[in-house]
């Protein structure tokens, strides 16, 4: 397997630079926290859209998913298809609360629903699970980034993570939805023709379908039986509602609608791209046989390795970087919102003028990347990259029931009381470590299957004992009556956009220089180094996107000339 041309290594210089540029582009743009971290309540949908979606997941799919789907063929497109009626049921059920009850930071109502108690309790149990969720998803791209380019994996851990936080750190969110639209379309561009190479690479969908074991297109298998998926659709449907990552995208844009809009969008790119991007490693069980438990983390780069044509190798490296920067560059600042509005401003410096707070937003920023990139360093040392699945659903399981319950239950209904959500939090949590630590006497016990209704229901019976016990206040009672009534309410007034600060330009212009820049760097360096014959399929993918790049110029002086959003 050859290392990467020069051609390729120009497209992922050329990439860094685009994402670098966008920081540069939004950096003045940023004139308050508001904006920083919520967009100013004026984001397109289609952008908060798609920047949901590729934040919802990163180079750590293709790393576990591509094992599982290796080792076990299409059950890894049903676990990822659970994400389908999560993220359809939270657009229904959450999406416009969402909008309505946040402004700056994902954890701000919780002060309104449940007290500054619960909300500081969210705070220091919430950043730990994030940093580590970060950490292992940083620790994903890595392993593609050393593999693909022959780097050591802690060299390509930290420059990786240096990458992501410097367009976060002068852009803020709309330099992250920017930059995930660009990704998305990177992404594309690299991952779409990959299972025609792969297919013919093995000889045709039907020597693929007469080579693979008996049972490789069986909707589950292995332990991954219908009781873990039911699990597994808890865990997801609890995560993607209540990340503080996430549903910042709901509460950026300008309508409820339009909230709604952005759940649509992610649930019908969820349904379709599954098979797409998972298809290469069933393939690559017929290609590469014989890889060893300990190397399937490795077989979505090394198919990348055996069929892409020069060129296209540093668009899919590109693309891992993209799902992975989507990811981190999201939760960076999603973090930094929860550490800037929270924590500072609620406990430490509640009068601070909002030049401070962008400095404190920016700091913030910059230490929640290090400490990521600190983190990640440490599970590849004690964990090493294996099994990364299995570790990423044993921490949630224990974490996220417990915190996702009593979020989700404050804002559908008044009787939970603010002791109730309390209790329900510090119960299940409970619950949940002494059930892991049971299982290192009961192995079962640290299944999904079992530490996800342990911890849910746990949560749920202390939720509901602690209500009946010890009711709100008539006070308490008051402030979540006013709450329920800004979440319910039709005045739309009251969450508009923010009108004070001036209004942002449509991201299409910014957008289509930077797939065009990536699209002119492709076609130049692949017929500057490689035969006109062995890069048709490099040129082809480049030209696509300068002509999307110029679509989306047009666009936007349409946009801009009519004083509208796109």
């Amino acid at each position: 397997m050859s290392s990467l041309a020069p051609a390729d290594y120009a497209v992922i210089t050329g990439f860094f630079v685009v994402m670098a540029a966008i920081g540069i582009y939004f950096r003045k743009r940023m004139l308050n926290v508001k904006i920083f971290f919520g967009g100013g309540k004026e984001v397109p949908w289609w952008l908060a859209g798609i920047s949901f979606y590729m934040c919802s997941f990163s180079a750590l799919a293709f790393v576990m998913y591509s094992a599982l789907a290796y080792k076990y063929g299409w059950v890894s497109v049903t676990i990822f298809w659970v994400t389908v009626p999560s993220i359809f049921l939270g657009a229904v059920l959450f999406a416009s609360r969402w909008r309505r009850a946040a402004q700056v930071s994902p954890l701000e109502y919780i002060e309104y629903r449940f007290g500054n108690k619960m909300r500081q309790g969210l705070v220091w149990l919430g950043l730990p699970l994030r940093v580590i969720d970060d950490g292992m998803k940083l620790l994903a791209v890595g392993t593609i980034v050393a593999v693909a380019l022959g780097f050591d994996i802690k060299t390509a851990i930290i420059a990786s993570g240096v990458i992501m936080i410097s367009y976060t750190f002068l852009g803020g969110l709309w330099a992250a939805l920017t930059a995930d639209f660009i990704q998305f379309i990177i992404l594309l561009g690299g991952v779409i023709v990959l299972p025609f190479l792969v297919l013919s690479k093995v000889g045709g969908p039907a020597n693929f379908i007469n080579n693979v074991p008996d049972g490789f297109f069986n909707l589950i298998n292995g332990d991954y039986n219908w009781f873990y998926i039911g699990a597994f659709f808890v865990n997801i449907f609890l995560g993607y509602n209540t990340s503080w990552t996430l549903v910042q995208r709901y509460y950026s844009v300008g309508s409820d609608k339009d909230a709604r809009k952005v759940g649509y969008l992610v649930a019908f790119l969820s349904f379709i791209s599954p098979p797409i991007f998972f298809l290469p490693a069933m393939v690559g069980r017929v290609l590469l046989p014989d890889i060893p438990p300990e190397g399937m983390n490795e077989i979505y780069a090394l198919v990348c390795k055996m069929v892409l044509p020069v060129g296209m190798l540093g668009m899919i490296v590109a693309a891992m970087f993209s799902a992975t920067m989507s990811s981190l560059a999201g939760e960076f600042n999603a973090i930094a919102s929860v550490l800037t509005n929270d924590l500072y401003k609620r406990m430490i410096s509640p009068k601070a003028s909002e030049k401070k707070l962008m400095i404190i937003a920016r700091t913030n920023t910059l230490i929640v990347g290090l400490a990521v990139i600190s983190i990640t360093l440490i599970i590849q040392n004690v964990q090493g990259s294996q099994d990364l699945f299995n570790m990423m659903v044993k921490v949630f399981s224990i974490f996220i029931p417990p915190t996702a319950i009593p979020m989700l239950m404050g804002m559908l209904t008044k009787r939970v009381s603010n002791t109730g959500g309390l209790s329900g939090l510090l119960s299940g949590m409970a619950a949940g470590l002494i059930t892991f630590v049971l299982g290192g006497f009961y192995p079962f016990l640290r299944l999904p299957q079992f530490i996800i209704p342990i911890t849910s229901v746990v949560t749920l019976l202390a939720i509901f004992i602690a209500t009946a016990i010890r009711p709100d206040s008539p006070s308490r009672r008051q402030k979540v009556e006013d709450f329920f009534k800004k979440i319910e309410s039709d005045d739309i007034e009251a969450v508009s956009a923010d009108t004070t600060s001036q209004k942002q330009k449509s991201p299409l212009s910014i957008i289509g220089f930077g797939v065009m820049a990536i699209g002119i760097i492709l076609i130049v360096s692949v017929l500057a180094t490689v035969a006109l014959s062995e890069s048709i399929l490099s040129l082809v993918v480049g030209a696509s996107m300068i002509g999307l790049g110029v679509i989306f110029q047009l666009l936007a002086r349409r946009a801009n000339k009519a004083d509208i959003k796109v």
